[in-house]
């Protein structure tokens, strides 16, 4: 479904899954310094969004998912998994409650997958299950930069945060993007809001993640899986890696040689000398780090070991402790 944002001046389309929204509007780098400002916006109208109603909703969403549903207050932005009976992520998808229905985003081309297996888990549930994508855009914007003790900071990086790294998005009727952009410009491309989110360590399902990632290896304990809440598909594995420690693998932030002028395949193999030790997810040019890509790593590489990422040398910064079941929160930048 091409953006209409698209017929922006300067406007360059991106490719692969993001081919249907712009890249960049002229300038990838100025437009990240723009978001960093708490300025600007990042249209987001290709992915998939969902809602699901009925009286039923939340606590058939909190007996299916990694989440806590119970009496989720409204509007309030949340994340949440479905994972398969061995605790591999099978679906990621944020949203919030309106009070009528839970609406939610996923990456592109995931909904009708998602739509499936929740079709699937209704049996005599009052909930119905809507691919809603052709009428709601999603949309990005950052937060507002405050100054805290005379230090300017986004509110991620202040206490009253809590989850944090998932809740900057906004919902859209697709008929008024237009309008919105005119409103909330300048307007940003995917390029600048992929160097700030892997910087940020927020991976994408699918291009971060493969079908053996379990929830632990992806820093999603917090932002999306509840650890105090029981019965659901999955949750054994989550909870005895939690408590054990040692995730079989971690995801990593790799800050890439920059004197090639390019960036590694997604899916390419990350290699320890001739060994493989991984693969390579998404990257990009962050204006202020270079080259950057987030990584899933064997757990048992060392931290300090220089990584081949695509052929190009990578060294690695932390964003989930090899050693320990809770999980260190990525860094905010």
């Amino acid at each position: 479904m091409r953006s209409p944002l698209l017929d922006l001046p300067g406007a360059v389309a991106g490719d692969a899954i993001d081919a249907d929204v712009a890249a960049h509007y002229g300038s990838f780098n100025g437009e990240q310094r723009t978001l960093e400002a708490g300025e600007g916006f990042v249209d987001l109208s290709h992915r998939d969004v969902v809602r699901i109603e009925g009286h039923d909703r939340l606590t058939w969403l909190h007996s299916l998912t990694t989440q806590y549903f119970l009496d989720l207050p409204p509007q309030l932005w949340t994340g949440a998994l479905i994972l398969s009976p061995n605790g591999h992520v099978e679906h990621a998808f944020f949203g919030y409650d309106d009070g009528e229905a839970f609406v939610a985003h996923t990456e592109p081309g995931y909904a009708p997958a998602l739509i499936e297996f929740l079709d699937k888990m209704r049996f005599m549930t009052r909930v119905e299950v809507t691919d809603v994508s052709a009428d709601i855009a999603v949309t990005w914007r950052p937060k507002p930069v405050v100054e805290v003790r005379g230090v300017p900071v986004t509110s991620l990086e202040t206490p009253e945060a809590g989850r944090g790294l998932y809740d900057n998005y906004e919902f859209v009727p697709r008929v008024q993007l237009t309008g919105y952009a005119e409103a909330a410009g300048p307007a940003c491309g995917m390029w600048a809001f992929e160097a700030l989110r892997i910087a940020r360590g927020e991976p994408r399902l699918g291009i971060d993640t493969d079908h053996r990632t379990i929830p632990n290896e992806a820093g999603w304990i917090g932002p999306a899986v509840h650890l105090d809440k029981g019965c659901y598909r999955g949750q054994e594995t989550v909870a005895r890696v939690h408590t054990l420690g040692r995730p079989p693998r971690r995801l990593t932030l790799l800050h890439l040689d920059g004197s090639e002028n390019r960036l590694p395949a997604a899916g390419s193999e990350l290699k320890f000398g001739d060994k493989v030790v991984g693969f390579v997810g998404s990257s990009a040019r962050h204006h202020e780090l270079g080259p950057i890509a987030l990584a899933m790593v064997k757990r048992n590489v060392s931290l300090d070991a220089q990584l081949d990422a695509d052929s190009l040398a990578a060294a690695q910064e932390v964003l989930v402790d090899p050693e320990v079941g809770l999980h260190v929160s990525p860094r905010v930048r």
